[in-house]
């Protein structure tokens, strides 16, 4: 039968039971699975919380203590833990305290042999090693001792093995060739259409060279061919009269 619990009660649970922090607990720094140094994840021994007899505590001391456990395995993301504490939280007082006295060790047992295993996923290979030694042995102050400590010491050794990158050289930076809004263009000097004319319009240059002397060369001809030509026409004047 489901039990209930007085407004009185459940204020005195409120009162008693510390605020869970919004984040899991943290203690000195180390590295992280990036190899990032970051503040530890600390995962709480749940045994020292049972402070209680269990066999002679009162229903209300009982479930007080369950919600505390409920709080610290929240906290740590415990996967099993929380849900059982829940059922048994909303179950009878009996039940409860049979939970707290024979299957709340088991459960956060497999709790931490489930984080220890989270671990292993892409790590290293001193982290592989250290987390299968402590499944293998099984114990929970192995596992306990694994993640709070020898975690972090393998991580370690791990980003210590990595090689150094090697830092590329940055290129250093040319100015720009676009022109800026003020700069002003300097003209582009073009040809006149006049230089390629062969009469010498537009500022061509005068024609000098081989040409000269061609040209010098059929005058000469010429002037030859005149004389020839007035000598015969006078000779043949010259016979005529005679």
């Amino acid at each position: 039968m489901r039990r209930k619990i007085s407004a009185g009660v459940m204020m005195a649970l409120v009162l008693l039971i510390p605020a869970a922090p919004a984040a899991a607990r943290a203690e000195t720094p180390g590295p992280d699975p990036a190899c990032q140094t970051v503040e530890r994840k600390l995962f709480k021994d749940i045994r020292t919380m049972v402070t209680i007899d269990l066999d002679t505590a009162t229903d209300v001391e009982i479930e007080v203590l369950a919600t505390q456990i409920l709080s610290e395995a929240r906290a740590e993301s415990l996967p099993v833990l929380p849900r059982a504490m829940e059922d048994h939280l909303r179950g009878s007082a009996d039940d409860l305290r049979a939970f707290l006295k024979k299957d709340l060790q088991n459960a956060w047992t497999v709790d931490l042999r489930i984080s220890v295993n989270r671990t292993m996923t892409g790590a290293g290979p001193h982290v592989q090693a250290a987390a299968q030694k402590v499944l293998d042995d099984g114990t929970t102050d192995a596992l306990l001792v694994y993640l709070n400590e020898g975690l972090y010491t393998a991580r370690a050794l791990d980003c210590a093995a990595q090689p150094t990158p090697t830092t590329s050289a940055t290129p250093t930076a040319t100015p720009s060739a676009t022109p800026s809004a003020t700069t002003t263009a300097a003209p582009v000097p073009t040809s006149s259409a006049g230089t390629d004319t062969s009469g010498g319009e537009g500022g061509g240059l005068p024609v000098t060279g081989s040409d000269i002397g061609t040209v010098a060369g059929v005058g000469g001809a010429l002037l030859i061919l005149g004389g020839a030509g007035y000598l015969i026409g006078r000779r043949r004047r010259s016979r005529f009269v005679a």
